[in-house]
């Protein structure tokens, strides 16, 4: 390797990872690098996600992509929260929504509530998203379709076929100058210093590059069998080590595409839905100390109803953790092969986005200064580690105790820290100020929804909050109510909105 700019990348791995992050480095630096992605084959079954947080929508921005660019031909679908259901109590639902919180008198909503939240729904109380995922409303207005125009509400993410984003995003990329090769990884040659000199393939012989970007999910052929970097669990936390999906045809006019991910409880674990524009994909994530691969197909297929009588099932396993460090030497982990966290926000393809952010602005010069890649094994450590935080949360805040998997996960331990948040939260509902300062992504609300919605944390009002002027929280609460209906009333279905606009 030589004393330049390392402008040779050589990204390992297709699927969803590896293309948005050949695309990514592509519209990021143009020229300024030469990228080639070697695909080797199947994808990791595990990492293919259908949906996101709220903020991916920049990632399309660095790409320069509208949404009419690629949303139909990935059967995408707008997402403006996750749908928790059962997790306090069998009949019982609660939206996290993306939306911030909206303050009274210096307080946050969600703050107000416990103390005099009109109805029984905080989510509804507080949060617009609640009304519009009630009444499968689009983000979006017919208007609001045209390309640069703002949509009707606030934050959203979405829902996508990972295996149609990949190769949309394979064919974007490759337009603009990525080479693309197709083969088995047979060998991972290192250099007198241990750093990574070269791959050896089946089809193409010994590929040569400067910088390498694992994107080989769970296997982390570069950065674990290769380098030897050590893999640190999150079992103890997060119960989850298994899971099985179906993708399920459907009629969509007749169910609706729902603007949300619903995730249920289920005795052994949670299933996940997630609507696009023809089908539903939906995985059960369980524990198999308490259910055999049997029993959890034949759980989800109960779930999924008739429609799901001839869907194939994928079962695989989930390895839920993090590398040590995910960039040793010259090779970047990203994705999976960086960690990955039980998929209840169906966060992965987020944290690729992010990851490949960080990336970009720590990207090395010639002299590989150590503190680049000091700063992005830190920001990659710190949003899976608050990941799991922020699910360990989930977990020992549930209400649901009637199988022997629920009353355990609230006996498992919780990361350093979180114990003594949830103690003080029981009188201080979070706010920005009482959370982790390297928390991405999983602003002080979502944290305020979780204990409210999962029922066996007790949280209080603040004293602070019931000497308030109450006053300017009704007037709130009634703005969110008034704002909420004009919407429902304004806005289309998201069915109708996507079938027009596909027209």
């Amino acid at each position: 390797m030589s004393a330049r700019n390392p402008d040779n990348v050589v990204i390992v791995g297709g699927g969803v990872a590896g293309w948005m992050a050949a695309s990514y480095l592509k519209a990021a630096f143009g020229d300024g690098v030469s990228v080639t992605l070697l695909d080797p084959g199947a994808a990791d079954p595990a990492e293919e996600d259908e949906a996101s947080l709220g903020d991916l929508g920049r990632f399309f921005d660095v790409l320069g992509l509208a949404e009419e660019d690629w949303m139909a031909a990935c059967e995408a679908t707008y997402k403006l929260a996750v749908r928790f259901q059962g997790f306090s109590r069998p009949d019982h639902y609660f939206y996290l929504p993306f939306e911030g919180a909206r303050e009274a008198g210096g307080f946050p909503l969600t703050e107000w509530w416990p103390h005099n939240g009109p109805s029984g729904r905080f989510d509804r109380d507080c949060f617009v998203a609640a009304w519009l995922c009630d009444a499968g409303r689009s983000p979006r207005a017919f208007h609001s379709a045209l390309p640069g125009t703002a949509p009707a509400t606030g934050p959203y993410g979405y829902h996508f076929k990972g295996e149609a984003l990949a190769g949309y995003l394979a064919g974007y990329a490759v337009e603009r100058g990525v080479r693309r090769l197709t083969g088995e990884v047979l060998e991972v040659r290192l250099d007198p210093r241990g750093w990574i000199d070269h791959v050896v393939t089946a089809q193409h012989g010994p590929v040569h590059g400067d910088l390498f970007v694992d994107c080989t999910g769970s296997a982390g052929l570069l950065l674990r069998q290769a380098l030897r970097v050590p893999w640190l669990s999150y079992r103890n936390s997060l119960p989850g080590d298994a899971v099985v999906a179906l993708d399920v045809p459907a009629d969509m006019k007749a169910h609706g595409i729902p603007p949300y991910t619903t995730v249920t409880a289920r005795a052994a674990g949670w299933i996940r839905a997630v609507p696009l524009r023809s089908r539903i994909v939906t995985g059960y994530v369980y524990a198999q100390e308490y259910c055999t691969p049997q029993e959890a197909e034949s759980t989800l297929r109960e779930f999924a109803g008739p429609e799901a009588a001839g869907a194939e099932a994928v079962h695989a396993p989930l390895a839920t953790g993090r590398s040590l460090t995910a960039w040793r030497h010259n090779c970047v982990a990203v994705a999976a092969a960086a960690g990955r966290v039980e998929p209840l926000q169906t966060t992965q393809v987020s944290f690729t986005h992010h990851a490949l952010e960080q990336l970009v602005r720590h990207f090395p010069g010639a002299d590989w200064h150590p503190r680049l890649r000091e700063g992005y094994n830190t920001a990659v450590a710190q949003e899976l580690d608050g990941a799991r935080e922020f699910l360990t949360l989930l977990y020992q805040g549930t209400a649901r105790d009637h199988t022997q998997y629920w009353r355990d996960v609230k006996t498992r331990p919780v990361p350093d820290g979180l114990a003594e948040r949830i103690e003080y939260w029981r009188v201080r509902l979070p706010g920005a100020e009482h959370l982790p300062p390297y928390q991405h992504g999983v602003p002080a609300h979502a944290y305020a929804s979780v204990l409210l919605g999962t029922g066996a944390i007790e949280v209080r009002p603040p004293a602070a909050v019931v000497l308030a002027d109450e006053a300017l929280a009704r007037a709130e609460f009634a703005t969110v109510r008034r704002t909420a209906q004009g919407l429902v009333e304004a806005l289309p279905t998201q069915y109708d909105y996507l079938r027009r606009i596909s027209a």
